[in-house]
């Protein structure tokens, strides 16, 4: 706890925030004085946080996943993730936890022990994914009664956008003062942020992070995205990283940029003598093969399914190009070393370790089972009914995920059957809910 006294010490720390992502990618977890939390070395919480929906309720099959006693895991801070959090009143520090049970092994319900599990296939082969992920997300005015529909923020101009101004520097510029206070807050907090840009959307924008490793860059996001809500509110506006939060607006990604590093040699295994080499073809064969079984980890809630529309700005497709940003699985022109596969299916509401290792998982399976992938498009990927292969419904991805067998075990079927019960019971809240569109064009014409 060497690592830990010092920073606390120097940054003149009085409070802790030990934290955790639960399923849906969100923290919970306890603040403690500095003090408490050295002394406790950790702590615990009860397991069950980590398969609770997103309404606050439990899935149907709440106690085949968890003990009826409701345990308690214990908590290991990594001191990796050690950071300030520089919204808070007081000198504050955040850390992140591994899970474990009373037994010692890592909890199987974790979203971070997920990703360590894929991560350890990879190892063992003697390989290292690295990462790069793009996250979208909207600013939008505060609404405080959820029957009305989301508007954009207003800038400095007091206007509201109406024009698409993608990439444009002006549209940015309007949001200075919130923008400003982000990327000093991403710097107080060592995230690796890189370039901003305006998207599609109104006032909707994109942050790119530096390329790394898979564990640090889920744990980045994962402060990122509490960041900028923070960020939001001390600018009266709210972030959100729901996948469709406007009917009349593009959806909201998160794209995750992958490449695969020869642990020996350090050398990408995705390029040989300067063309795509014969793992760079097992690895996209795995993502055409598997992500449609695994997309409910891309798409985890009821909303992210409204960004998946024919003639929308988003794939619905397996199909596959060269510096094509009309498909689902983009390559990037770039060097030997830089050459990598670009996963467009996340939506930014993604629980950003289950996507990761979810992608990673799909990738793995098309590399131990060498399968190839379909030629790549030239043009642009058709986007309109007839090409659609993508689940429509969380319940509809859930099945599919159920009947997957290779996913499952490299998941773990005891979180699998846990993530499936937690998501068919969000499923089965929002079914229960009657629509305007329902009451406008049923209530008297059927």
């Amino acid at each position: 706890m060497g690592v830990l006294e010092d920073f606390l010490k120097k940054h003149s720390i009085t409070e802790i925030e030990s934290t955790l992502a639960d399923m849906t990618g969100n923290a919970r977890g306890k603040f403690y004085p500095t003090r408490k939390f050295l002394a406790e070395n950790g702590g615990r919480l009860p397991e069950t946080v980590l398969v609770q929906s997103v309404t606050g309720d439990w899935a149907y099959n709440h106690y085949d996943i968890v003990d009826a006693r409701d345990r308690d895991m214990i908590l290991v801070p990594d001191t990796n993730t050690l950071r300030i959090v520089p919204w808070a009143d007081e000198p504050t520090a955040q850390l992140i936890n591994d899970c474990y049970d009373t037994q010692g092994n890592l909890h199987p319900l974790s979203s971070r022990t997920i990703l360590r599990r894929v991560l350890a296939l990879f190892e063992k082969e003697g390989l290292r994914p690295v990462i790069a992920p793009e996250v979208e997300f909207y600013l939008v005015q505060k609404n405080d009664d959820p029957d009305y529909e989301l508007k954009a923020a207003t800038g400095r101009s007091g206007r509201r956008e109406t024009a698409r101004r993608s990439y444009s520097i002006d549209a940015v510029n309007e949001f200075n003062p919130v923008i400003d206070t982000l990327y000093a807050y991403c710097e107080a907090q060592d995230l690796d942020v890189d370039t901003l840009i305006h998207e599609s959307g109104a006032a909707q924008m994109e942050i790119n992070f530096l390329h790394g490793d898979a564990l640090d860059l889920a744990d980045q996001v994962f402060v990122f995205k509490r960041t900028l809500r923070e960020t939001a509110l001390k600018h009266d506006v709210y972030a959100t990283f729901m996948a469709k939060p406007m009917q009349h607006e593009p959806g909201s990604a998160m794209h995750i940029h992958q490449s695969i590093v020869d642990i020996k040699t350090g050398k990408n295994i995705f390029t040989d003598n300067g063309e795509f080499s014969d793992a760079f073809y097992h690895y996209m064969g795995g993502l055409q093969k598997y992500t449609p079984s695994a997309i409910s980890f891309f798409a985890p809630n009821v909303n992210s399914y409204r960004r998946f529309a024919p003639e929308m700005a988003a794939p619905v497709n397996m199909k596959w190009g060269i510096d094509n940003r009309t498909t689902g699985l983009r390559v990037p022109v770039a060097s030997a070393e830089g050459t990598r596969i670009e996963n467009r299916f996340p939506g930014a509401d993604c629980n950003p370790y289950l996507a990761i290792a979810a992608s990673l998982a799909c990738g793995y399976l098309g590399l131990k089972e060498k399968l190839r992938p379909t030629e790549p498009i030239t043009g642009a990927a058709a986007m309109d009914h007839d090409n659609v292969e993508l689940s429509r419904t969380l319940e509809e991805a859930l099945r599919l995920l159920e009947d997957c067998p290779e996913i499952c075990e490299i998941m773990g079927q005891s979180f699998v059957n846990a993530y499936i019960g937690v998501k068919k019971s969000e499923f089965e809240t929002f079914n229960m809910v009657i629509s305007s569109w329902e009451r406008e064009h049923l209530l008297l014409n059927v």
